[in-house]
């Protein structure tokens, strides 16, 4: 464990602190609602994964920090400990968040080998992370076309919405990661590979936060987006 893996556990757990307290403070200054201020910490906490990338020099202390969370955000959960994330009705959805980037990170991320494919960990995390968010709000905000599917109801702007910033955000991961300081011993991407993957996995992840029910979409959106941009990737690519 080097110093710098030191500095990256710090570095995330204060920004998780910070991050949770912020949006507790919000909550009680502004009067946000609950959903408002869950997004503010979904959206944060998805985009650590490039300050983990960042960071550490070891991939699997590089993954404590996420996997601890499967526990902490289970506590949070379990006793309500902070309104700004969990309404006395909310999902374990921020548990499978957690849960679904250590898996990610743990099949595809290894520091300082050819074998690195964090940046894949990256997009699936950004399926949810964006895409997600995006689908809640314009879904909420601009949803007048509604649909029915596996027990709950959608609104095809908020599926829209859900693909098209799930297929930007991907491909954004896919063509600057690689090759780039987060993940310096990885081949770029060619444009078309990075187009493909990320349309596809949008798609895919798309489909899957419609047919995924009480917060599940957090744990299937990234898991599927993953695999499939690794498909896409390892065929095409």
């Amino acid at each position: 464990m080097t110093t710098q893996d030191w500095i990256g556990l710090g570095a995330s757990y204060a920004y998780a602190t910070g991050l949770l307290v912020l949006a507790e403070v919000i909550r009680r200054w502004r009067g946000y609602p609950q959903d408002f201020t869950r997004k503010i910490v979904h959206i944060g906490a998805g985009m650590w994964v490039f300050g983990v990338l960042a960071l550490f020099d070891t991939w699997y202390i590089g993954i404590i920090p996420f996997a601890s969370f499967i526990i902490i955000n289970y506590i949070l959960w379990r006793y309500k400990v902070l309104q700004a994330m969990d309404a006395p009705d909310s999902s374990p959805g921020t548990v499978y968040f957690a849960l679904s980037i250590t898996l990610l990170f743990l099949a595809f991320w290894r520091t300082n080998s050819p074998d690195d494919k964090g940046f894949i960990a990256a997009a699936g995390t950004m399926a949810m992370t964006w895409g997600d968010s995006m689908a809640a709000i314009i879904g909420k905000r601009f949803g007048r076309h509604r649909y029915h599917v596996a027990g709950g109801t959608r609104s095809w702007e908020g599926s829209a919405a859900m693909l098209v910033a799930s297929a930007i955000s991907m491909f954004l991961t896919l063509v600057l990661v690689p090759g780039s300081a987060l993940g310096p011993l990885t081949p770029p991407l060619a444009a078309g590979v990075a187009i493909a993957a990320a349309l596809t996995g949008a798609l895919v992840a798309a489909v899957a936060e419609a047919f995924s029910p009480a917060g599940t979409d957090n744990l299937s959106v990234p898991l599927l987006a993953g695999a499939v941009v690794f498909g896409v990737v390892t065929l095409v690519g």
